[in-house]
């Protein structure tokens, strides 16, 4: 047993004396960063306002939206916004993310936090989970591209996207948006340390990691250092700055995020942000070989594979469980869920533990932290494998019901299909925790295909009563209304629905019932009179063009005209 397997994560060897708490001060720029980061905040909330109160604004400012351009064509502000932040760190290196990024200022804040109450985490070093960063940025930003080109599908033309009248459309609602910035943006440090979102999980990190290989920007230092490392006690993204000073002259480690701290620490004001050619692989390796320490793990290789093993069958578990979970919380979850795996799996094998600031184990018996830690990673572990059977039945159910729609209707095989997709559809409700609409809206189309029509109808209203504003389900329960007869009740539906959203499928639906004179044209120009004149029209005149001699419908349109006049 070794001091690497007793202590979770190892201390790495530091210089005495060094620190705030040593009687140094802290950083300077500290609060600049934050003032920035508190406007940031502010253009964020002026956003949303802007949006409410105008009904149509910029597209959202965030990196993630460059996936619709890569996959739509759709060149939006968030795309434009990625890449001009990815060519400033060409050239200055990593400033966005220190700077600008809302989730680091969430980071830093939970660090604070935890320090304050004497529980500052230190970071957790894994060889296998830094590597999630990259499969995130290839899932997202690469993987849709080359299905795109494996289906043999044409490149999307390129279209201006700057505004839009539903900000949020791209966006998960308001409390999972909350538990992803509570899970990435602090959970996650305080299991992994400092930043940890940005080393195991952050999609847009490993691109500006990458380009920041490159960039002349960098933290440089000159003779007056002497190798203290308080500039390595100040750094909140854990990286070792008075050794790679001392090694290469500059800090290249590309998880650098040009915070300054380091600058403002140094009581020699011996660093600086300067600009120097990169490095070449030629003399940057007698560099490092001069005076470089062995890199020090936290894990052995067998735990860094039960590590990767255990990530990936979180993040099957997670992702889109309950049509809910978008991908960057189910990483973090998968990262969190990956380290309890094999912290208990320690916890079992040693007879003495040490994780972070909490003795978990000592001399073959658990503390009651210990105890407590234990029982949440078992949790964790049981509670990941429940989610993993939910989410993939539902995927094995949906997977089934997308290779019976490319089959003939009214086949055999199509029917067979269908049948297997409700059975572990149906399953898949059966053992889930919470309702999912998403689920209820498969099983009700399904049903309705297959003739069951009481029961389809019992999944779509109930999905229409989660999801007010989802159109297809919508639209699938009036069509089911519609084919038994009940055209007014379906009407009454769609028109609800029309009075909050665009909808060009029920538009169609109830212009076709007004042409069969199965709606008066009077309910259609009440409700334009009361809730959407612009909709009412478009109805109408959908309708005019199904049947040109319907006169009452020319007559409500001529109203309504007039009165927008």
């Amino acid at each position: 047993m070794t001091r690497v397997e007793t202590e979770l994560p190892l201390a790495l060897p530091h210089r005495e004396r060094c620190g705030t708490a040593q009687g140094f001060g802290g950083s300077t720029r500290a609060k600049w960063r934050w003032a920035v980061l508190v406007l940031v905040h502010i253009a964020v909330i002026a956003h949303i306002a802007h949006w409410k109160i105008a009904g149509t604004t910029l597209t959202p400012l965030e990196p993630s939206e460059a996936g619709e351009t890569l996959e739509l064509g759709l060149v939006n502000a968030g795309f434009l916004l990625f890449v001009g932040a990815l060519l400033l760190t060409l050239v200055v290196g990593r400033f966005f993310c220190g700077w600008a990024c809302h989730v680091v200022a969430y980071q830093d804040a939970a660090a604070w936090l935890l320090a304050k109450l004497k529980l500052k985490p230190r970071p957790i070093r894994s060889r296998l989970l830094m590597l999630v960063p990259a499969y995130a940025a290839i899932d997202m930003f690469v993987l849709p591209t080359v299905g795109r080109w494996l289906a043999g599908r044409p490149a999307p033309e390129l279209a201006w996207h700057l505004t839009t009248n539903d900000l949020w459309e791209r966006f998960p609602g308001p409390g999972m948006a909350l538990l992803t910035l509570f899970v990435d943006g602090a959970l996650i440090v305080w299991w992994l340390g400092a930043k940890a979102f940005c080393t195991y999980g952050c999609p847009y990190g490993a691109l500006f990691g990458l380009v920041d290989r490159a960039a002349p920007g960098r933290i440089r230092v000159t003779d007056a250092c002497e190798g203290c490392g308080h500039c390595t006690a100040v750094c909140t993204s854990n990286v070792r700055v008075h050794e790679e000073v001392a090694r290469f002259g500059q800090v290249v480690d590309s998880g650098c995020m040009k915070c300054m701290d380091c600058v403002s620490a140094c009581p020699k004001d011996a660093l600086f942000f300067g600009f120097q050619p990169r490095l070449t692989r030629a003399v940057a390796a007698p560099l490092a070989a001069r005076v470089a320490p062995p890199r020090r793990w936290d894990f052995s290789w067998p735990e860094e594979i039960a590590l990767g093993l255990a990530f990936a069958g979180a993040l099957f578990a997670f992702r889109g469980l309950y049509g809910a979970i978008p991908f960057l919380l189910a990483i973090g979850l998968a990262v969190i869920v990956a380290l309890g795996c094999v912290l208990g799996a320690r916890t079992l094998r040693l007879p003495t533990l040490r994780f972070q600031h909490w003795s978990w184990k000592r001399d073959a018996r658990l503390t009651r932290g210990g105890a407590v830690g234990l029982s949440a990673c078992a949790a964790a572990v049981l509670f990941t494998a429940h989610s993993g059977w939910v989410n993939g039945s539902e995927k094995v159910g949906t997977r089934a019901l997308e290779a019976a729609a490319r089959l003939p209707r009214a086949s055999a095989e199509r029917g067979a299909g269908l049948e297997r997709a409700v059975e572990h559809l149906h399953r898949a409700r059966a053992a889930g925790l919470f309702e999912n609409a998403t689920l209820l809206n498969k099983l009700g189309q399904v049903e309705f295909e297959l003739g069951r029509r009481a029961e389809a109808e019992a999944h779509l209203r109930r999905t229409c009563e989660l999801e007010p504003e989802w159109e297809s389900a919508h639209v699938a329960l009036a069509s089911l209304m519609i084919a038994s007869g009940r055209t007014s009740e379906a009407v009454e539906l769609l028109l609800g629905l029309l009075g909050r959203q665009a909808s060009a499928q029920s538009e169609r639906l109830v212009a076709t019932a007004l042409a069969r004179e199965e709606v008066s044209a009077e309910r259609i120009e009440q409700f334009g009179r009361s809730a959407s004149r612009e909709r009412a029209i478009a109805v109408l005149e959908q309708a005019l063009r199904l049947r040109p001699e319907l006169d009452s419908a020319r007559s409500a349109l001529t109203r309504l005209a007039g009165a927008a006049d």
